[in-house]
């Protein structure tokens, strides 16, 4: 199991590949990738993503160990970048491996619920024209964590 956060950009292949041929035993590998969306279509320049270092690599790795547990997974990857990222650039990366691919899929969608709504990031819009806000939580994710 590796987590790693970190402020500088990550290949997506080569990431996805390391972690599929350290993986043993597993017949379903998943990964999936977030990249900065500007929903306003031209209105967002910048994301900054802010955290605490120890508190958020712990928090992660709990989670992560969790996810191991519950869904016998024989691996698992979780990648966050922090600091200014701008759109279509890549902000995460969760991979899981498993025997079989229900397992897989569960464990991972499982990790992106928490990601997307109590891992300890704070991020910031700077838009175009200047402004900026904080992101705030949304009820869409808080309510896809009633499911686990």
């Amino acid at each position: 199991m590796r987590i790693s956060v970190q402020d500088v950009p990550f290949e997506l292949g080569a990431e996805s590949d390391a972690f599929a041929a350290g993986v043993q035993g597993a017949g379903a590998v998943v990964t999936f990738t977030g990249v900065v969306r500007d929903a306003d279509q031209g209105g967002l320049k910048a994301m900054e993503i802010e955290h605490y270092p120890g508190m958020t690599k712990k928090a992660l790795m709990a989670i992560a160990e969790e996810a191991m547990k519950r869904w016998s997974l024989a691996d698992a990857l979780v990648i966050h970048r922090h600091g200014r990222l701008t759109p279509g650039e890549r902000i995460m990366m969760v991979a899981t491996a498993a025997r079989h691919r229900k397992d897989a899929f569960e464990a991972a969608e499982y990790l992106m619920d928490y990601l997307k709504s109590r891992a300890p990031f704070w991020k910031k819009e700077i838009l175009a024209s200047g402004d900026s806000d904080w992101v705030a939580a949304k009820d869409a994710d808080e309510d896809a964590l009633k499911r686990w």
